[in-house]
């Protein structure tokens, strides 16, 4: 069996070797071990259940699983699990990919001397590779969980990093160490907290994973300005849990698609694939349509059902493809026609050009965000 050196200078050249770990960071990734932040029990996906696994049982399929190039769940369901037995049946904190932990370090540009605002320690793996680099002095993190941030301290401390750890709503930034060079948050959030922006200096960057109702992926890079507002573009391609208070509420096609005997038929031409199995489109079509979820089910043969769900109305579509078909039949219920809202977004991509994700950017202010396509002065919706 491989030990944790052995795994760990494996990962390391694995990122080096796809270009995915800047050469300022490998050092820190050297030096701080991954498997050390790691809780012993992680949870792997078995359908649509969340099963643990347990260091004690099974030690060598824990510590791989710590080393590969994936997240690891580290608690489901608010860490009450909600199912049978120890089954659980919502992520609600994990360990990120290290390519997508190495890509945001460098996005964000530091440099020796300044200080950083982390939002959401979880493992605390990020902060100690940014105490690394800055040292503890200079590195703050904010956890909403209680007993996620008292686990994360308690490791960050043992390893050396006595840095600040604070059990508290991230949205609200850490106002007394304020203010900050630069704020990174590992949480998603749509409406981005302005607190984030009025805690850090002009100039300084603060790094966000966007997302939407329908399109979760958007990494975006915000310069703070010195009229108090920061700006940003989409510079990389991220999913992230959402703030706690942002969560919304998770489709069920259990709950939420009812009366499909009574559904409206019709039938469209777009391909689910055109509309939905390209980042940029799929980006823009969250931007344009609200409260709209995607659940893709899957087939015999190739064929698959896309869902598009409003938790809040309780309105739905569903599409049927089948391979080898130019026509595919919809069926919708509710309030609300899904699926044209969605294929309506579609064509307003197209008619501006297909743009592509780095062409968008967004403005947080005080009285609210708004979206602008290429300059601000485009200003996109509301």
């Amino acid at each position: 069996m491989a030990d944790h050196a052995e795994l760990s200078a494996r990962l390391v050249t694995e990122l080096v070797e796809a270009g995915d770990l800047a050469p300022d960071w490998r050092t820190a990734f050297e030096a701080v071990p991954r498997h050390r932040f790691v809780p012993d029990t992680v949870w792997v996906e078995d359908g649509d259940r969340l099963v643990p696994v347990d260091r004690a049982d099974d030690k060598t399929a824990w510590l791989e699983r710590c080393y590969a190039n994936d997240f690891v769940i580290t608690q489901v369901d608010d860490g009450v699990p909600a199912g049978p037995g120890r089954t659980g049946r919502e992520i609600t904190s994990s360990a990120s990919r290290p390519d997508v932990v190495a890509l945001m370090l460098a996005a964000l540009e530091i440099e020796p001397g300044m200080s950083v605002l982390e939002i959401g320690t979880g493992t605390g793996w990020n902060a100690a590779l940014l105490a690394e680099r800055l040292g503890s002095d200079n590195v703050t993190s904010v956890e909403v969980d209680l007993g996620v941030a008292d686990r994360a301290r308690a490791v960050l401390w043992d390893a050396g990093y006595k840095l600040t750890v604070a059990a508290g709503d991230g949205a609200l930034g850490y106002p007394s160490s304020a203010p900050f060079d630069r704020v990174i948050a590992t949480v998603a959030a749509d409406r981005v907290p302005y607190a984030w922006a009025s805690q850090t200096r002009p100039g300084g960057r603060v790094l966000v994973p966007w997302t939407t109702d329908f399109h979760n992926g958007a990494l975006l890079s915000f310069e703070v300005s010195r009229d108090g507002a920061m700006r940003g573009r989409i510079v990389g391609n991220v999913a992230f849990m959402r703030l706690r208070d942002q969560r919304g509420r998770r489709a069920s096609l259990d709950r939420d698609v009812h009366d499909e005997d009574r559904a409206r038929r019709s039938v469209t031409d777009l391909h689910p694939y055109d509309l939905l199995g390209e980042y940029d489109v799929s980006l823009a079509v969250g931007l344009r349509v609200p409260r709209c979820k995607l659940i893709v089910t899957h087939h015999d043969d190739g064929a698959y059902t896309v869902w598009l769900v409003d938790p809040w109305s309780g309105s739905w579509a569903g599409l049927e493809y089948e391979p080898g078909a130019d026509r595919f039949p919809v069926r919708e219920s509710g309030e609300r026609d899904l699926w044209r809202e969605v294929e309506a977004a579609y064509r307003w991509w197209d008619g501006l050009g297909r743009p592509a994700a780095d062409r968008w950017g967004l403005t947080v202010m005080p009285e609210g965000q708004h979206v602008w396509l290429d300059t601000e002065e485009h200003r996109i919706g509301p």
